[in-house]
């Protein structure tokens, strides 16, 4: 029996969730179609998505051909008008094992060709967890969805639907079973994975959870969080970073701007000092840690003067990963409606930032030169510190085991041991 092809576009949960749909759709049968699990980060991401459906059409003409996804979710009318795209479902839909069988061959009843409830509708938490998403190594491990925050530039919550966790207990049950499985490390994730906790009962914050997964899974070697909002942090999660060697040393802030005003016009929680204290902090509590940043390049009303806080930013705060985003205009959200930023110059800005974060890369590389660092192995010839930076090994290694390695050199962006 043939299988479903999936192809998954945007971010690290969509990436997961990409997994679980493809035990729905086996086992409800549905076998010769094609899934396309969209993105709406940005237009480019939506227009990356459309021009994959109509390859994806020419390659499988016969297949029943299903987009899903956040574009999905916030417009499905486009997609189910074009002539290429059989089946429109949402992000609450496509996690439901209803909704494959209603896609399957040999279902019998009326099956409707858009099946998109209102995403702010949805309370419970999420239920598709899966064991063991990632590389043999390591393993994501979804504790959070959706988003009660409405900056002005992201159309992600009308994609996602407002905040809601994963109880404690059960993501550490699940953690459990991946140490058990082999795993030496798991990343928690989420799309705002620092509100985590404000819709269960008593509130707990991100730092509870860190704390209680690396008290009740003592066999777990690391744990690592993924993007973050610094303004958020709490005082366990600060805790953790000072005390818990087993909490990498590596967390990715959602800053987007360096820029006051710019970051009030976003609609941001934090100021340009905020930032830098925290950073600074960190840094104090875990002189190992390193940072990656989330920063948009060319959002309206930036001046040259505004978009140097940016660029000064990446010096301030210490930053060594960055994300740079060119800012493009999402309808329906405020930002899109201010005056906007000249193409050429947000081109112009982004290869400045992208310059400045291949300059941080250089000098982070440089400084790790005979240094002794702890590498999980993702194959035999490469692995990653704990800072998460990549180590490429002339001899190879145990795939999914740490290794203790001696830093010999590097090359434009990895190690070498």
């Amino acid at each position: 029996m043939s299988v479903p092809k999936f192809t998954t576009l945007g971010c690290r949960l969509n990436a997961y969730e990409t997994e679980a749909m493809k035990d729905l759709a086996q086992q409800a049968g549905l076998g010769d179609a094609v899934v396309v699990n969209t993105c709406a980060v940005t237009q480019e991401a939506v227009r990356k998505a459309r021009q994959e459906i109509r390859r994806l059409r020419r390659e499988n003409p016969r297949a029943k051909l299903i987009v899903t996804g956040c574009a999905a979710q916030i417009d499905p009318a486009s997609f189910a008008a074009m002539d290429e795209v059989d089946a429109v479902i949402g992000n609450t839909e496509k996690m439901k094992a209803e909704t494959w069988s209603r896609l399957a061959p040999d279902f019998t009843g009326a099956t409707e060709p858009v099946m998109v409830d209102d995403i702010m509708s949805v309370s419970e938490t999420a239920g598709h967890l899966i064991d063991g998403f990632g590389t043999r190594s390591r393993a994501y491990v979804q504790v959070q969805n959706g988003c009660d925050h409405r900056c002005t530039f992201c159309i992600i919550p009308f994609g996602r639907g407002n905040s809601r966790s994963v109880p404690a207990g059960v993501v550490v049950d699940q953690i459990s079973r991946l140490v058990d499985r082999g795993y030496n490390e798991v990343v928690l994730t989420g799309v705002d994975l620092t509100s985590w906790g404000a819709d269960l009962p008593g509130e707990p914050q991100l730092g509870d959870l860190v704390m209680r997964i690396l008290k009740l899974v003592p066999g777990l070697p690391r744990l690592r969080i993924s993007s973050i909002d610094s303004i958020e942090v709490d005082h366990n999660l600060m805790q953790a970073i000072a005390t818990e060697p087993r909490l990498m040393p590596h967390l990715h802030l959602s800053l987007q701007h360096g820029d006051d005003l710019i970051l009030k016009r976003m609609k941001r929680r934090h100021l340009r000092d905020d930032a830098i204290r925290f950073t600074d902090q960190a840094l104090r509590l875990r002189p190992d840690m390193t940072f990656g940043a989330d920063i948009i390049a060319g959002f309206p009303t930036e001046s040259e003067a505004m978009f140097e806080n940016s660029l000064k930013l990446v010096e301030d705060c210490q930053l060594t990963w960055l994300h740079v985003f060119p800012y493009s205009p999402r309808p329906g959200t405020p930002a899109a409606r201010m005056p906007q930023v000249h193409g050429s110059a947000i081109k112009s800005r982004a290869a400045r930032l992208r310059a400045a974060g291949t300059a941080a890369v250089a000098r982070h590389l440089a400084a790790q030169q005979g240094r002794t660092h702890r590498v999980l192995m993702e194959n035999p010839h490469m692995g990653r510190t704990e800072q998460f930076t990549e180590v490429d090994f002339a001899a190879a290694q145990p795939e999914g085991e740490i290794v203790t390695a001696s830093i010999t050199g590097h090359s434009a962006t990895r190690l070498t041991a």
